[in-house]
């Protein structure tokens, strides 16, 4: 068998025990402060029904789901249903020019179904269309299945039938969604309102670059069943809290509320392009005024809107004082004075609290791409490190709604685990020692000092002391080099001299200082 050359898909990566220990200490930062406010953690499974996750996430967002390909022999029948139409495509482009000399046909009618399948066999080659489209696209009368001895139905080709054949189920996307599939199937076992967390991998096939991967973890908390504004309000404090927990100094929670959006393109006179609208608004960090104007002319706006709108997304000030201008400016939108109370309300919370390094931003241009928000949307941003949003979330009112369940409002959080990672370590912010696995490692000369030393270990493990016990038959400088690169703190050395005084040699792999201690006074230095 020829070697194979170890690699991970592009997007993904390994991550060593040194790694996991720094991972692990955002993970339960975070988890500490979602349980301080009342959340109770639950898991879902890393695979959804492919129909639990489309159409949840708009258009560029379902593709960029990781549809799952069922596995089995069914896939050696699928290849040769490919082929057949393949060869059916092949025949039928071949020969559809000379059927119109065939007795009783009309010559264009056949001149046209060459043309057709002429094009659907070039769109075939180059990969342009599936299976499922030549028999959605391609009205295939029961003459021609008849002249080609082709029976559809028999081969199982239908669209529908094939497509679930090929993929039914997905790589979860997001939390959230599977969250509100989980509340809808365990409606009758929960408390309402439900206050959850989840810290889970996703997954999604977008282009891997800084801070951006196919594979990441997500810290989310939900609550459904709850329309109070003190939700929103909570989610402030708990970002301000678990970032301020994990080191940052400066950071911005920017805040707005889907409804001012939706206000704002209902006073332009286009309420049915807000989604483009959005979209186009959202991006004016990164593309600039000129650049979302442009794109706003390509998509149905004209100079008069762009007029209208200019302003608004360009609003200065404090919170309040936006919110004064866009009140103003809102006068007649019912819907976008609806959110400006909403913000006001979570405002006023804020107000009563003292949050500890959190700037708190009305962001008009704030947007984000998920479909089911409704009211408040939330990203969060470092301004100590180059990186995208470290967070997000919002408000959706109906999104069990997708399943059955109708009129249950919820609202959450996430935090970017791996991009906080990234900015942790750019500012060297992991607490020190935050790279060990191990604080004490026992060292002996024989197999007489491994007996001597089982007791010992057993003590620090049960103090909650991360000890190990090497192997001996090794000689004591390679005992030492494995604890410096393990980054052990502390070795205690035991000879025949040491079990035969109780004074065991203790040493301090940092600073080099050795002394002789017994049991107990080792167990009180590191503890």
């Amino acid at each position: 068998m020829a070697a194979i050359k170890p690699s991970v898909p592009k997007g993904t990566r390994d991550f060593s025990p040194a790694e996991m220990v720094k991972r692990n200490y955002i993970f339960d930062t975070i988890k500490s402060v979602f349980r301080k406010y009342g959340y109770q953690q639950i898991e879902t499974p890393t695979m959804e029904n492919l129909s639990t996750l489309t159409g949840k996430y708009g258009d560029e967002g379902d593709k960029l789901i990781f549809k799952v390909l069922d596995s089995g022999d069914f896939l050696s029948s699928v290849k040769e249903k490919y082929d057949v139409i393949d060869g059916f495509l092949t025949e039928f482009s071949k020969n559809a020019y000379q059927a119109a000399t065939i007795e009783g046909n009309e010559p264009k009618y056949w001149v046209s179904w060459g043309q057709k399948f002429d094009q659907l066999k070039n769109d075939w080659n180059s990969g342009k269309i599936t299976p499922r489209k030549v028999f959605e696209d391609i009205d295939i009368q029961e003459f021609e299945l008849n002249y080609y001895k082709i029976d559809v139905k028999k081969l199982g080709l239908d669209s529908k039938k094939l497509t679930s054949q090929i993929s039914e189920k997905a790589l979860r996307y997001d939390l959230t969604v599977p969250f509100a599939r989980y509340v809808v199937m365990h409606q009758n076992e929960i408390t309402m309102p439900f206050k959850r967390f989840q810290v889970q991998p996703v997954w999604r096939a977008d282009r891997p670059q800084k801070g951006r991967y196919r594979e990441f973890y997500q810290c989310d908390a939900d609550v459904v069943g709850s329309s109070s504004l003190l939700n929103e309000a909570e989610f402030i404090m708990i970002y301000d809290e678990a970032l301020s927990n994990l080191g940052l100094k400066d950071f911005t929670i920017k805040i707005n509320n889907r409804k001012i959006l939706s206000g704002i393109a209902e006073i332009i006179g286009k309420p049915e392009l807000i989604i483009d609208m959005t979209v186009a608004i959202d991006k004016l960090d990164k593309i600039g005024l000129d650049g979302v104007v442009n794109e706003l002319l390509t998509k149905g706006f004209v100079q008069d809107d762009i007029d209208k709108l200019e302003p608004i997304i360009l609003l200065k000030g404090t919170n309040y004082e936006k919110l004064h201008k866009l009140r103003t400016v809102l006068a007649g939108s019912e819907t976008g004075l609806k959110g400006c109370h909403e913000l006001e309300e979570i405002f006023e919370y804020i107000n009563n609290c003292k949050l500890q390094r959190a700037t708190l931003e009305l962001d008009i241009t704030l947007a984000r791409g998920l479909n089911y928000y409704t009211g408040a949307i939330f990203e969060v941003k470092t301004n100590e490190a180059a990186m995208g949003s470290i967070g997000g979330g919002g408000r959706y009112d109906d999104l069990t709604g997708m399943f059955g369940l109708k009129g249950l409002t919820g609202a959450g959080i996430s935090f970017g685990a791996d991009r906080i990672y990234d900015v942790l370590q750019e500012l060297n912010l992991f607490p020190e020692g935050s790279n060990q696995t191990t604080k004490v490692l026992i060292c002996t000369f024989d197999k007489g000092g491994e007996i001597y030393a089982l007791p010992l270990l057993q003590q620090l493990r049960a103090e909650s002391v991360n000890a190990e016990l090497y192997p001996s038959g090794t000689k004591i400088n390679k005992q030492f080099d494995y604890a410096n690169k393990k980054n052990i703190p502390y070795v205690i050395v035991i000879g025949s001299d040491e079990i035969e005084s109780g004074h065991l040699t203790f040493k301090n792999m940092t600073s080099g200082e050795q002394e002789k201690l017994t049991v107990n006074q080792i167990l009180v230095k590191v503890k």
